[in-house]
């Protein structure tokens, strides 16, 4: 990663998220705050970015209804959008802070209205369901590989600019080996590198990821970082914790790669502060955070 100025932009929505309990919300709109909290624009030197405000998610949902809070998710895209976009004009790389797993529609948008870039999806889940493998949809966030590579209704097709990556254009790190959806992503010509086979290979992983897309005529991408991608032991304030995951050197390295192998921008997703009460697990992924920016910095 060139020495670009750092912006950090907050897009706290929990819109793609259905309620953990009747009567609550998703406490992932808490996690930039909780970030913020550790330090962590000092610690790498960024500037703030401002805050997108999402709108409010609504509660009353039915099976069948599409997508929770899909007209909302739209609008808040095209918004989060032109911040992004208004940073990369500017020169500028943007660590997004969510926020669910949503928030990479309005990034890819931001995106694909200046042209073809690639995507490096880190994620302890592939994120793949869409009508054309699940009897129903609903949230969002369990949806948004597919719906940025153009599967589903209206979210999917964005401006009209949908898919607003290509499926070979893409590359997904950190699944566990069980996910439902890895023949079709395979069939898709989707690459994936299961999370048993980042912890073996280590930093050739980002190496190889970048590669990848150099060699389908891709140098830049964005990078969505799910923070369940961490194994449950390392970092179990996530909607859906799971063994078999990323260690704490594991994310540092694999990030750090890719920040200087040609990453104009990083989501960070789905960590939950209403279940790190005492900001344990805040202080580790800002840890994670931080030693990949030194990476990318010192160039190793």
């Amino acid at each position: 990663m060139d020495r670009a100025p750092l912006r950090v932009i907050d897009a706290p929505s929990n819109l793609g998220l259905r309620p953990p309990a009747p009567g609550t919300v998703p406490g992932v709109y808490r996690l930039a705050g909780a970030l913020r909290d550790q330090g962590l624009l000092a610690r790498i030197g960024a500037a703030a970015g401002g805050v997108v405000t999402p709108p409010r998610s609504v509660a009353d949902w039915q099976p069948g209804a599409g997508l929770r809070n899909g007209a909302a998710i739209g609008r808040y895209a095209r918004r989060l959008a032109d911040r992004v976009g208004a940073a990369l004009d500017a020169g500028a790389f943007s660590l997004v802070l969510g926020g669910d797993g949503s928030i990479l529609l309005g990034n890819m948008l931001a995106l694909r209205r200046r042209g073809r870039f690639g995507l490096v999806f880190i994620d302890g889940h592939s994120d793949f369901r869409h009508p054309g493998n699940a009897p129903a949809v609903g949230a969002a966030a369990g949806e948004d590989l597919a719906l940025v590579t153009g599967r589903g209704g209206e979210l999917a097709k964005l401006d009209g600019r949908g898919p607003l990556v290509a499926d070979h254009d893409v590359v997904v790190i950190g699944v566990r080996g069980h996910d439902e959806h890895l023949a079709e992503l395979d069939a898709a010509g989707i690459s994936v590198v299961t999370a048993p086979a980042v912890r073996e290979r280590g930093a050739a992983v980002a190496a190889q990821a970048a590669q990848t897309l150099a060699r389908r005529g891709v140098e830049r991408f964005w990078i969505h970082c799910d923070a369940d991608v961490l194994d449950a032991a390392v970092l179990p304030a996530v909607d859906t914790p799971e063994p078999d995951g990323l260690g704490c050197d594991d994310l540092p390295t694999l990030l750090g790669g890719l920040l200087r192998a040609g990453a104009v921008g990083l989501e960070v997703t789905i960590y939950d502060p209403d279940l790190d009460e005492d900001g344990v697990y805040a202080q580790r992924l800002v840890d994670c955070l931080c030693r990949a920016f030194t990476r990318a910095a010192a160039r190793e």
